[in-house]
């Protein structure tokens, strides 16, 4: 499992005070990037950069997140690894510990694209062995 902390800002703020919609789906963008794109990079694994898509989205909400200035744990592990698509399980903490009440689970599927030809392509051996290293938490192939 890959852990990133994330700070939301004032702005990610609803009338109500909790984390919007839109705005957590930007902290799970921010938490998975750091790890697809700077750790795959300094692996020799560029190609991620170049080109990740997003297929499918959803995301369920246990709890509100207040914005408090704190930073909030998300947990990145990956569920399922196929040839041309990945999809990755999030659980959000609504604090910076683990020990923080989960408030909200989500997934996407990613799938690796060629911004040159606009079309899906498939992953790597390199690529695959990457996502498992890091994220496997029981992996389907």
């Amino acid at each position: 499992m890959y852990v990133a902390m994330v700070r939301p800002r004032w702005s990610d703020m609803d009338v109500f005070g909790h984390v919007n919609h839109a705005r957590m789906v930007t902290l799970l963008e921010e938490a998975r990037v750091p790890l697809l794109f700077g750790e795959a990079g300094e692996a020799g694994l560029a190609e991620f950069a170049k080109g990740m898509v997003v297929v499918k989205l959803s995301v369920h909400y246990k709890v509100p997140i207040v914005v408090a200035g704190q930073e909030i744990r998300v947990e990145v592990s990956l569920r399922e690894l196929r040839f041309a698509s990945a999809t990755l399980d999030y659980r959000v903490h609504s604090g910076p510990s683990e020990a923080d009440p989960v408030a909200v689970v989500a997934d996407t599927v990613l799938a690796p694209y060629d911004v040159a030809t606009g079309r899906p392509r498939r992953f790597t051996d390199e690529e695959r062995k990457f996502l498992r290293d890091r994220l496997a938490e029981g992996t389907d192939d």
